[in-house]
């Protein structure tokens, strides 16, 4: 029998396949029907600092100070009153919700900037969650600001919330660094047990018939999942954290990549919204088919298997494959 388990932030998994932040964790019902499902583990939805320093009245220093250069600007900000759950609804679902289920329950929180609201990873930890996944979501449009401060922010965070928590701690990155290794390396250094490749920005569309821009949201396809898993496969034996891959994992076989390039889970989401909770076990058969056939016994054995270090062609990751890839096109049927 295929041996599915994984580690992951020092937790037992009965698979690699977790339920990513997403509104499949609003409902308690459908947190129920995930576990029924079989799913791994589960990510809550996120908990953003705009709704913590609301509550404290904090939240104009937020908006009135280079609003803009938050992933969601003011003016497309919700009615805070009606946003999700407000921090201690939060808090009081997170703690039903690991209650309810059997498998483990990270938290979420959402910021970028150190501060007071930080205090929350411990409410969270005190709310029973079985680990904290720290959602890095920011973009910066500020010429002033470089990218060293940005990156000195994003390791203050970090070691600010370690400081915290006993929990382990999970940082969910945007892929947008020039040295991703190097920042990588600093936070699992300032404290992060684990890193979460990668968070998904949503882009803005233009109106033009209202001459406004609109926002609206588009899962993410399989074909989205070369940027993670190329990362993933980098920075396996490079830093020392877990490494789980999220964004374009919609099947066994995507799971079953990510794996091999470095992973030790991959999150899901997408696929879920799209065609319903079913596909757990559709993933997870496809993927004890695929091992059987090929006499893998575990995950173990397939994790890091492709990984940069061990594959045939470390350059496949890297500039040296550009030109080759580039020259394959034929031209002639231009």
């Amino acid at each position: 029998m295929v041996d599915l388990s994984t580690t992951y932030l020092g937790l037992k998994l009965k698979n690699p396949l977790v339920v990513s932040a997403s509104p499949l964790s609003k409902r308690l019902d459908t947190i129920k029907r995930l576990a029924d499902a079989g799913a791994g583990a589960l990510v809550m939805y996120s908990l953003f600092e705009e709704q913590i320093t609301h509550e404290s009245r904090e939240l104009d220093h937020f908006l009135g100070k280079g609003a803009d250069a938050y992933a969601e600007a003011t003016s497309y900000f919700p009615e805070m009153e009606t946003y999700n759950l407000g921090p201690e609804g939060y808090l009081a679902h997170l703690a039903a919700a690991k209650k309810a289920v059997p498998i483990p329950v990270i938290g979420s929180l959402n910021g970028i900037s150190p501060g007071g609201w930080t205090s929350y990873a411990k409410r969270i930890e005190e709310a029973g969650a079985d680990a904290l996944e720290l959602n890095l979501y920011f973009l910066s449009t500020d010429p002033a600001v470089t990218a060293a401060q940005l990156e000195q922010n994003y390791v203050d965070l970090v070691a600010q919330v370690r400081a915290t928590i006993r929990i382990p701690l999970a940082v969910k990155l945007h892929p947008f660094f020039t040295a991703l290794p190097n920042i990588a390396n600093r936070l699992a250094a300032a404290g992060a047990d684990g890193l979460v490749l990668f968070n998904r920005f949503y882009q803005p569309n233009l109106d033009l018939e209202t001459l406004e821009p609109i926002s609206d949201l588009h899962l993410s396809t399989s074909d989205e999942l070369r940027l993670p898993l190329r990362w993933t496969a980098i920075l396996h034996g490079r830093v020392k954290a877990d490494l789980a891959l999220t964004t374009g994992v919609h099947t066994a076989q995507d799971v079953l990549k990510g794996l091999m390039a470095g992973a030790v889970c991959t999150q899901i989401a997408s696929e879920l919204l799209a065609h319903g909770l079913s596909r757990i076990g559709q993933i997870l058969g496809g993927m004890r088919t695929w091992m059987e056939e090929r006499e893998y016994e575990s995950v173990r054995q397939l994790t890091g298997s492709m990984s940069q270090q061990k594959c045939g062609v470390p350059a496949a990751f890297e500039r040296a494959n550009y030109l080759k890839i580039l020259s394959s096109w034929d031209a002639s049927v231009i």
